[in-house]
């Protein structure tokens, strides 16, 4: 007898919500919740469903809402409630945040792509001159990208193609088929890796001067990553974060 879904409802009636007094609305949605309380009650009489219909389970009656609040403050008393952060899923359309049973997907054909991170901090192990090649599926996620996730016990090559100033970092699995992928001819192998020795590293945004984005280990990266190095966009979902 709470929620969005009450909400849309109304909005489909023509109920302004922005144009009216809060009370009012509120007044309005509770009045919709509770005759749907009354249709699910003759349906479920219909049915031959026992109950005590006189005194149904609603979520909006004061003795409810009075016993949420007393079980929130025992929680809090006892240390269990906490402030934190993490990612949810938000409508800008409602302004409301959804739950995931809300969500629907839709299919999208993406062209996948190829970037690389320019190194501002190489905490001593890496130059400035270096940059981390990534690959991602959702080249529209990389704005959001705050870090890129090595496998922390995948070996990686710090090279140089022929002809370039600068150099590259790369699973070392991976680097005979990217160089044929990139036209990398004669490729100098400079040093290797573990994926732990390049913890925190700092590397700038491709595009977002602003953003310095940090080098950290996760385990689902793999050498299937096609550069063994994945970009982490935390606003785009848990896992990320």
């Amino acid at each position: 007898t709470h929620g969005l879904p009450i909400e849309q409802v109304l909005a489909k009636q023509g109920v302004k919500r922005k144009e009216m007094d809060l009370v009012e609305y509120l007044k309005l949605c509770r009045e919709y919740a509770l005759s749907q309380v009354d249709k699910q009650r003759e349906d479920f009489k219909r049915l031959g469903v026992s109950g005590d219909w006189e005194n149904p389970y609603v979520t909006l009656t004061p003795d409810y809402e009075a016993a949420q609040i007393r079980v929130f403050g025992e929680m809090a008393n006892k240390g269990y409630i906490y402030r934190g952060a993490k990612p949810v899923y938000w409508s800008w359309s409602s302004e409301s945040a959804l739950a995931e049973a809300e969500i629907e997907y839709h299919d999208l054909v993406s062209t996948s792509l190829y970037y690389a991170n320019k190194v501002k901090d190489g905490k001593g192990v890496l130059d400035t001159d270096t940059y981390i090649v990534v690959w991602t599926t959702t080249p529209f996620t990389i704005t959001a990208s705050r870090g890129l996730t090595v496998g922390a016990d995948i070996d990686y090559v710090l090279v140089q193609p022929a002809g370039e100033d600068r150099k590259f970092v790369v699973a070392a699995e991976l680097l005979a088929s990217l160089s044929e992928k990139f036209g990398w001819g004669d490729v100098q192998v400079l040093a290797t890796y573990r994926g732990q020795e390049l913890n925190y590293i700092v590397t700038e945004h491709p595009w977002d001067t602003a953003v310095d984005e940090l080098v950290i280990l996760g385990d689902h990266v793999t050498t299937d990553s096609v550069t063994g190095i994945v970009h982490t966009a935390p606003g785009f979902g848990e896992d990320d974060y």
